[in-house]
């Protein structure tokens, strides 16, 4: 049978059955295509980008940050900590010269980077992941939507006659999507994978709302000239993609005009990293049809142009010329919006939200009126918001999704999963302590904020993990559990990797060839991640 391209479909599912195992940490270069003196290195950096590419360990890493900026600011140590994040450092090009101190340029340009790692996720989503089906997309949504209105309404219960408070509102609406899915992923396979895409679509629905509210209500009085500037520079880079520039350098570059003037214009500056990830082309410069018959000619070119270790490789043109060709159309093949959102992703949430969580999170709490802040109605408002408001917004607005049949409940998930998966919305933290930093004018108002934040994250975060543990251990002991399905192409988002490693090593633990066999099978064929649900008899 031959396909609308001209290829034999046959050639689309040919047997890989002996292809070598997957590289992992401990064998790294299965096919031996490194020479001897760099598979030691390449091990260590194998095992170096599965730690940077862990949700869970992300998430600890933040933890600690957030910890240690607690620690330090009940100490003696806190004045010189504050000193030194508020230095002042020269920037500027020509004409055009500023201060900022190291806290501005975390919250405003480190900010502005972690935006656009969002912007380019929430980009998947809505073009290959879960927003492109509305059908699927359509419970998270609304349970997103509830998520926001509710801790909203709680908060103004406590707050509305409170002017400097009031603008508080939007801070218990926000879940911080590192640290609530690594919270999730620490019961691994123990959950169906419903629950995850559930939490991680909402988040992404969740963030969608913030950057909105951001961009609306938490901005000063835009400059009309430098937002005018910000939309032909917004305008050019869409010209650029229409244009199928694909290299990502000039994508930066004009990047850095627009966040210069979007911040001159005073929106938020980190709105410039969200417009900057939507006009990144997500699609491949490459013909596929083509490439794949066009670089099998190539390898055997090459193949046929190597001489052998006794000719000096340097001295072997025409095979140097092919292999390049090869090379640079190879990387051409990869979406510009992929390259970039891998290479950001261990230097954003190892580096930039530790940062953020190291200069944010230092709240003292030495000399506080524990009496007076307890019951102060901003702590009131954020905590009950995000501990009440958002499983309680998350619940109803899904459950009347659910029983008017709009959408239905994901595959293997109960309204247990759901009631843990909506607890852990209330983990706010990152994207709560962003918005109180612009919604209370007031030092004191965004340190009874930033420790409400801390805490209701922490009880949110304990609750629903102990919730969904609970559940865990009454499927285990029915001897149920979930075994990921993931296609076997590497076009999976970080999460669905994490996923499929976490799947294997249940599956080896199992030590049942006939469901490993069944799930590399699905693995090979499958089109999208998805789930067997295994019952384990006992003996």
């Amino acid at each position: 049978m031959t396909n609308q391209h001209g290829h034999d479909d046959a050639d689309k599912h040919e047997d890989f059955s002996d292809t070598p195992i997957i590289p992992g940490p401990d064998n790294p270069d299965p096919d031996g295509l490194f020479i001897a003196e760099v598979q030691g290195r390449n091990k260590r950096l194998r095992q170096l980008i599965q730690f940077t590419h862990s949700s869970t360990k992300a998430a600890a890493i933040m933890l600690l940050a957030a910890i240690v900026a607690l620690v330090v600011a009940n100490t003696p140590a806190h004045g010189p900590f504050l000193e030194f994040w508020h230095t002042q450092v020269s920037i500027g090009i020509g004409a055009f010269h500023g201060e900022m101190s190291f806290a501005h340029i975390i919250n405003d340009i480190f900010m502005a980077v972690f935006f656009l790692l969002v912007g380019l996720e929430i980009k998947y989503e809505m073009t290959a992941g879960e927003l492109t089906n509305i059908r699927q997309a359509i419970l998270p949504i609304l349970g997103a939507l509830g998520g926001v209105l509710a801790p909203i309404a709680i908060y103004l219960a406590f707050n509305a006659t409170h002017p400097e408070a009031f603008m508080g509102w939007g801070v218990p609406t926000a879940t911080d999507i590192a640290f609530a899915l690594g919270i999730l992923s620490l019961l691994g396979s123990r959950v169906p994978n419903g629950v995850r895409v559930f939490l991680s679509t909402l988040a992404v629905a969740d963030d969608i709302i913030a950057i909105l509210v951001i961009a609306i209500f938490y901005g000063e009085s835009p400059d009309l000239l430098w937002l005018g500037a910000a939309a032909i520079v917004f305008v050019a880079l869409i010209v650029m993609n229409r244009m199928h520039v694909y290299s990502l350098v000039p994508y930066i570059l004009v990047g850095c005009v627009l966040w210069f003037c979007v911040f001159s214009s005073g929106i938020h500056s980190t709105i410039a990293g969200v417009l900057l990830a939507f006009a990144i082309p997500s699609g491949s410069r490459v013909n596929l049809d083509n490439f794949f018959d066009w670089s099998n000619k190539r390898l055997r070119m090459a193949n046929s142009f190597y001489e052998g270790d006794e000719t000096p490789l340097v001295a072997q043109k025409d095979y140097i010329t092919t292999v390049s060709s090869l090379s640079k159309i190879s990387k051409q093949a990869v979406p510009p919006a992929t390259r970039l959102e891998h290479k950001l992703y261990p230097w954003v949430y190892f580096l930039i939200l530790p940062l953020f969580a190291l200069t944010n999170a230092d709240v003292a709490v030495t000399g506080l009126d524990f009496a007076t802040v307890t019951s102060s109605p901003v702590v009131l408002g954020v905590f009950c918001g995000l501990v009440l408001g958002k499983p309680i917004g998350i619940m109803l607005f899904s459950f009347i999704t659910v029983k008017t049949k709009i959408a239905s409940l994901p595959e293997f998930v109960t309204w247990r999963h759901m009631l843990g998966a909506s607890v852990l919305g209330g983990v706010g933290f990152t994207m709560a302590i962003f918005v109180a930093n612009l919604a209370y004018a007031d030092a004191l108002l965004i340190t009874e904020a930033k420790l409400s934040i801390l805490v209701a994250s922490t009880v949110a975060g304990v609750i629903g993990f102990v919730l969904l543990l609970l559940q865990a251990k009454a499927d285990q002991r029915r001897g149920i559990s979930y075994v990921a399905i993931v296609p076997d192409d590497g076009n999976v988002t970080h999460a669905d990797a994490e996923m499929a490693r976490d799947s294997e090593e249940l599956v080896d633990q199992l030590g049942d060839e006939e469901l490993a066999e069944r799930v590399r099978a699905a693995s090979e064929h499958a089109a999208a991640p998805g789930e067997i649900k295994v019952e384990i008899k006992g003996e």
